[in-house]
């Protein structure tokens, strides 16, 4: 069992920022990646906190990352809004497009949001989450450059592709998911790489195309789409809609001009936003709890993200814990 490093969030926080700056993030870019990165501590989602912290860093160190780059809006239609990230990293430039995005929904009844010219190595749903506290419907898909082999091939074509989804509840806790079109996050198998376990059946092949639960292997070959074909189709959607849509690169693209500095890649992000108030029944919201009722009236069910909700209830009291060998490797010499 490795060592543990046991930290408060605000240290978290703290830790992030002050690698972030070190490596040339100005003030605004590293707290916006800051609290993305806390936000998955928080909610014990690992494989997007303070491990990548160390990638993130490297971005800037090359130079691939504009650590001072200043999002630009740009209104293209009455329902849609546009961000450049100007090469810096998403999460202030979503941050920047989430009140245009949010004030054409209600306006509108549905708007959409393309980002463009980020570099994405967050989780999706702190950008979900922060519509659906606005009593907002929310969709965000992003690419990534190519890990995941299309069905039947064995060389690696689309990104792991996330979508996610977020329906607000007022009082309860709202139902969002966030989840790869591949059968695992990218993170998962590194995290499983790092600690020496190996992967289970289905995420990934080797370089020859065989079947591997060894994570180098798996690192090394290609990550497998979940449920086969369909789970390709809908990477292929998410390449569409982040990439063609918006103006952004494919995943390929993204590979082929990228710095292999161990950070993000280039591209964008496509996000929907829906106001239930505009859609002709204003009591959508409500009828909705129906479902998440009879969900949980079956036994060893639950809904999307309370696993997220305990952990959140819990850390915020007692902390998170990482490894001693990152907590090492974010140590910054005086």
């Amino acid at each position: 069992m490795a060592d543990m490093v046991r930290l408060s969030l605000t240290e978290v926080h703290e830790l992030a920022t002050q690698n972030l700056l070190h490596y040339g993030a100005s003030k605004e870019q590293a707290r916006s990646v800051a609290d993305t990165v806390t936000d998955a501590e928080r909610d014990d989602c690992k494989s997007h906190g303070l491990f990548r912290i160390p990638g993130f860093c490297a971005s800037l160190k090359s130079g691939k990352v504009s650590g001072f780059a200043i999002p630009v809006v740009e209104d293209l239609a009455p329902a849609v809004v546009k961000v450049d990230a100007q090469n810096g990293f998403a999460p202030l430039a979503l941050e920047v497009g989430a009140e245009p995005l949010a004030d054409k929904a209600r306006s509108q009844g549905i708007a959409a949001l393309a980002v463009t010219n980020s570099y994405h190595f967050s989780a999706l749903w702190p950008e979900v989450e922060r519509l659906t506290k606005q009593g907002l419907i929310a969709f965000a898909f992003v690419s990534a450059k190519s890990f995941v082999a299309p069905a039947g091939g064995i060389e690696p074509l689309y990104g792991t592709n996330p979508m996610a989804f977020g329906w607000p509840r007022g009082n309860s806790p709202d139902i969002i998911f966030d989840q790869a079109s591949s059968a695992s996050a990218r993170g998962e198998i590194q995290l499983h790489e790092r600690d020496g376990l190996t992967i289970p059946d289905g995420w990934a092949i080797d370089k020859d195309g065989n079947p591997t639960n060894d994570p180098t292997a798996a690192l090394e070959g290609a990550q497998l789409p979940f449920g086969g074909h369909k789970g390709a189709a809908i990477a292929m959607m998410v390449e569409l809609l982040a990439g063609s849509l918006v103006g952004d690169v494919l995943s390929f693209e993204a590979t082929e001009q990228d710095e292999p500095d161990g950070g993000p890649s280039s591209g964008g992000e496509f996000m929907i936003a829906i106001d239930p108030e505009r859609c002709g029944n204003n009591s959508s919201l409500a009828h909705s709890e129906k479902l998440f009722a009879r969900i949980l009236g079956q036994k060893g069910t639950r809904l999307p993200s309370e696993r997220r909700y305990r952990a959140r209830q819990h850390t915020t009291e007692a902390g998170i814990t990482i490894v001693q060998s990152l907590y090492d490797d974010l140590q910054i010499d005086a």
